[in-house]
């Protein structure tokens, strides 16, 4: 009966049963050829990745090589040539100092003797006939001094809307290493001279209170050319030694406050010299003023 049974199973049934035995033989069958392909492709990426990296490595290790092939050991010869070329710097750089500090002697001095002498010899003509002309001497040492300080203002503006602007391509050599004892910006020093040439040569030449006032103005813009360059390039930049100068403490400050301008901490500012630390004052500035006072007098 049993055999009977299993005989008599319908042939649909046995397909049936048949055609499923089959899909569930071919689908792992599938699965497994898809992961196979999947997984050669992924062996194929990760070996040409491997190639890549080897490659790199490779190349990194010869580039080493060749660079340590490069360096070699210092000889003899190579501590002496190196300290030569620091004995020469420093022999240049002292050559550069002491043919600026002549020229800054040789130009003080004379200046001051000639405006010493022209005060002198303006004064003592004009009081030849007996007269004593106290109002004309008082507008002349009057002005004097207002010059004197009016030039800290003017040098302030200039500095910022023309040096900084329209004339950079001059004032640039000043914020540049100076290759000799020269520099383009010293320039200035001699436009600023004009003016005080042509008031002292009028003021010279005729008498009366505007020619005295003239005068004044001449001698006031003498005296702060020389006091700048004294400060400025003596004392802030050590273009030639200035003695005992680098000791009194305003213009220290002041020669610090200089060189944060270069720096560039502020904006630019302060743009005076003398001026500067309160410039700084308005800013906000002071505290990185005393850490440069400080740095300046420890390097001194």
């Amino acid at each position: 009966m049993a055999g009977a049974a299993a005989i008599s199973t319908p042939p649909n049934s046995l397909a049936r049963h048949s055609g499923q035995s089959s899909l569930l033989a071919s689908k792992p069958n599938s699965l497994t050829n898809r992961s196979h392909f999947k997984t050669k492709g992924f062996d194929w990426k990760n070996k040409s990745r491997t190639l890549n990296i080897s490659s790199f490595k490779e190349k990194k290790a010869e580039d080493f090589a060749e660079v340590r092939n490069d360096k070699r050991e210092p000889t003899p010869d190579d501590h002496v040539k190196r300290v030569s070329r620091v004995e020469e710097k420093k022999q240049r750089k002292k050559s550069q100092r002491y043919t600026y500090l002549v020229a800054a002697i040789v130009s003080s001095v004379g200046i001051t003797s000639m405006a010493a002498m022209a005060v002198y010899c303006r004064f003592s003509l004009q009081m030849e006939d007996g007269e004593f002309p106290l109002l004309e001497m008082f507008g002349t040492f009057a002005l004097s001094v207002g010059a004197a300080v009016g030039m800290e203002f003017w040098a302030r503006w200039a500095h910022r809307a023309l040096w900084h602007a329209s004339l950079w391509h001059m004032h640039e050599s000043h914020h540049r290493p100076r290759e000799g004892p020269f520099e383009l910006n010293d320039v200035f020093a001699i436009i600023n001279a004009v003016p005080a040439i042509a008031l002292f040569s009028y003021g010279w030449f005729n008498k009366g209170l505007v020619p005295g006032l003239c005068f004044g103005a001449g001698l006031g813009i003498t005296v702060f050319g020389i006091a700048y360059m004294f400060v400025h390039d003596g004392l802030v930049h050590r273009r030639f030694p200035v003695g005992p100068i680098a000791n009194v403490p305003y213009l220290r400050k002041a020669a610090a406050a200089h060189q944060l301008h270069h720096e560039g901490k502020f904006g630019g500012v302060p743009y005076g010299l003398f001026l500067g630390p309160n410039e700084l004052e308005e800013v906000g500035g002071l505290d990185e003023l005393s850490k440069e006072v400080q740095r300046r007098t420890k390097k001194i």
